[in-house]
């Protein structure tokens, strides 16, 4: 499903449907097809709000969990979003943690719900990265983030090959990998008092379950939810069970508007 992008400034995103905002934030080689399934459910109930992250193209100064969180803050700025609940996965959720901890000082965000989220530990592509042109290898990584391999399909690989392929991007996801790693937020979290969904993997290779567990321990107004036989990205490869448990996670707090 085709969605529009909007521009704003220098703000890439996708706004569909209208309600409380439900702002969602993709991982390292997160693209709007993981969030489709996601979009398409909500936008019945909430303004469903994408926008591009620039993972890629800022200047390697600022490639980082920071300067992200940093864009993010002026995108919301910018567009004047209130009673926002923020979902982030993988590094989306580390830069929507990172963005409540350094800028949300107007109330502006209600709930946050995280998955595979980064932040606290991560095995990210694996110790090493391959020399380009071994598609081969990123098609391993692929699979490896989910717990069916079938969901790694080749017109994904070749996404993420794409990228890797590049020297210039390598270079800036391994400063952001980096990044991700000093950037560990054991000791800021118990600040975060807003209510804070847990939805995760049991089969996580990359954020393991028990980095669920500490999220929920250190986050004081947490609730955490397993899903059996899903990997990374719950939200591909269990949406129904996905937007069930968030719809009744908003629902709780008044963030579900009344289908029209």
């Amino acid at each position: 499903m085709q969605y529009e992008i909007k521009q704003h400034d220098k703000f890439s995103f996708i706004e569909e449907g209208e309600g409380q905002p439900l702002v969602l934030l993709h991982g390292l080689f997160g693209a709007l097809s993981n969030f489709t399934e996601l979009i398409h459910f909500f936008k019945r109930y909430n303004k469903v709000v994408v926008p591009m992250l620039p993972l890629l193209d800022m200047d390697i100064l600022h490639t980082s969990v920071s300067g992200l969180a940093k864009y993010l803050h002026k995108f919301i700025e910018l567009r004047d979003y209130k009673n926002i609940h923020l979902l982030g996965n993988s590094l989306g959720g580390h830069v929507g943690l990172v963005y409540l901890l350094k800028y949300e000082n107007k109330n502006r965000v209600k709930t946050v719900t995280l998955t595979g989220s980064s932040g606290l530990f991560e095995s990210a592509m694996g110790d090493s990265y391959p020399k380009r042109g071994d598609r081969e290898y990123i098609r391993k990584k692929t699979e490896y983030t989910f717990y069916d391999p079938a969901m790694a399909t080749e017109e994904l690989v070749d996404e993420v090959f794409s990228i890797t392929n590049n020297r210039l991007k390598v270079i800036k996801i391994i400063a952001l990998a980096k990044s991700a790693i000093r950037n560990n937020l054991e000791k800021e979290l118990q600040n975060i008092q807003i209510p804070a969904l847990l939805i995760w993997g049991k089969n996580d290779n990359v954020t393991p379950p028990f980095v669920a567990e500490e999220f929920h321990k250190l986050l004081p107004n947490s609730e955490l939810h397993f899903i059996d036989k899903c990997g990374h990205a719950p939200m591909m490869e269990v949406p129904d069970e996905f937007n069930r448990i968030l719809f009744n996670f908003l629902k709780k707090h008044s963030a579900i508007a009344t289908e029209a």
